[in-house]
């Protein structure tokens, strides 16, 4: 106990008390801000807007899908995690400022700000001009300026200098990911462009009506056309101003013979109908509804919103990094970029017991592998990690039978099935499930493999 009392004592340190001497304000650390200045700003959006929670709900469920850098097998199925560079920045750490997570965040906003962006590899091991051979140590996020054939100029932080800086690079080493829905967020008639428009316009509105104006009109007693008279009435009019200004609850008084008008100039020209009208037209292009964004969203709703909006934006990233960051001899390898939903994010909280039970029973997922997805440790228990009905009375055979490629036990009585039930069997098996809601796949494998 005494030595390792002498030990922490000795290589003990304080954030306060241990500081080097040198190290003081006065000591060139760079350039300093109020705010952060790597943080993307959006250039069309406003604040005061539904369209920066628009593309704020978008990135941040977009940031939430898991992308890794992995290894697949003959017929493109995950078989592990690479332990690389690459698969670093993806899931742990971007940069120094980002993690993975919020990285990607950063590149789904800025995408659909601008219509297009760049992932920039910052840190490689290699020159990307010299060779596609190289590992990337961390990634940041561009704006494209200016378009070249062969070349991009991007404006990319600098995290050495503190500020963002254009250089010229190659597109072949960088990822340049445009917006799937360009035609919807970004063309300058688009249904988004017009809705900022008719939204700055109603911000606009909603200042000059709050403005402190009274709109008003004075009638003097008197005629105004000479210089004499304008004066006073233009003394007259200061006067009143200097009662209201000057008045604890804005009282003034006026004349018996003067004459107050008050100008009820309303705006009457069906711009909330217009807003209404081109935010359902939004949702409906989208595939968003009102209840997504209040997170009081159905299942359907959600799993209609994940295939034609966040799917096609994941695929985008995907696509592009995998073209860009993985040579030809990685992808011989069998390297790959890939994402991974959690379908059960989806799911009620009710409905998990039932899921897992359905999957369980119908051996599609074994019970460690649903103790993972709800956050609770492997069972120790041997039969935790076989997939098989332990409600069934299973031959020793088939307990004892080694697993294929898959994972999965190996049916002989599958070999003497008809040619034509294979086929059957097969065909059912190429039917896509996207569509089918999370609650409903136990049924659905059940049917398809009886």
């Amino acid at each position: 106990m005494e030595l390792k009392f002498m030990t922490r004592l000795k290589h003990s340190w304080n954030a306060f008390m241990n500081r080097d001497p040198t190290y003081s304000s006065s000591r060139d650390i760079g350039m300093s801000s109020s705010f952060r200045p790597d943080r993307p700003r959006l250039t069309r959006g406003n604040e005061r807007t539904i369209i920066t929670a628009i593309y704020n709900r978008i990135a941040t469920d977009v940031s939430g899908i898991n992308i890794n850098h992995c290894r697949v097998d003959g017929n493109g199925r995950f078989v592990e995690n690479i332990n690389s560079s690459l698969n670093n920045c993806l899931t742990l750490e971007a940069n120094t400022d980002q993690t993975g997570r919020a990285f990607i965040q950063d590149v789904v906003i800025s995408m659909l700000d601008e219509g297009y962006v760049a992932i920039v590899p910052v840190d490689t091991t290699i020159d990307p001009a010299l060779s596609g051979s190289y590992e990337i140590d961390s990634m940041r996020t561009g704006k494209i300026l200016e378009w070249y054939p062969q070349h991009v100029k991007v404006r990319v932080y600098n995290e050495k200098t503190g500020q963002r800086e254009d250089i010229i690079l190659p597109k072949a080493s960088v990822a340049i990911i445009e917006n799937p829905f360009y035609a919807v967020f970004n063309e300058q008639n688009s249904t988004m462009q017009r809705l900022i428009r008719k939204l700055n316009i109603l911000d606009i509105v909603d200042e000059q009506s709050s403005a402190g104006k009274l709109d008003l009109i004075i009638q003097l007693p008197y005629v105004t056309r000479s210089d004499t008279r304008r004066q006073e009435a233009q003394r007259r009019r200061k006067e009143m101003e200097d009662q209201l200004m000057n008045s604890k609850y804005g009282v003034a008084y006026a004349d018996s013979s003067e004459k107050i008008i008050q100008l009820n100039r309303s705006l009457d020209n069906n711009l909330m109908k217009q807003i209404e009208y081109l935010t359902n037209m939004l949702y409906s292009q989208l595939g968003i509804t009102q209840a997504i964004l209040d997170g009081s969203a159905n299942e359907q709703e959600l799993l209609n919103y994940n295939n034609r909006l966040i799917e096609p934006i994941v695929s985008a990233i995907v696509d592009e990094m995998k073209r860009k960051f993985l040579t030809k001899t990685a992808r011989s390898q069998l390297q790959t970029i890939k994402f991974f939903r959690d379908p059960f994010k989806l799911v009620p909280i009710n409905n998990i017991a039932d899921i897992a039970d359905k999957f369980n029973r119908n051996e599609i997922l074994t019970s460690n592998e649903i103790r993972q997805i709800i956050g609770m440790k492997p069972s120790n228990d041997p039969k935790a990690d076989k997939l098989i009905n332990s409600n069934l009375n299973q031959p020793e055979d088939a307990m004892n039978q080694p697993a294929n490629s898959d994972g999965l036990k190996e049916n002989p009585e599958n070999y003497d099935q008809p040619e034509e039930q294979q086929e059957n069997t097969s065909q059912d098996e190429d039917v896509s499930i996207m569509d089918i809601p999370i609650s409903q796949l136990p049924n659905y494998v059940y049917l398809t493999t009886k």
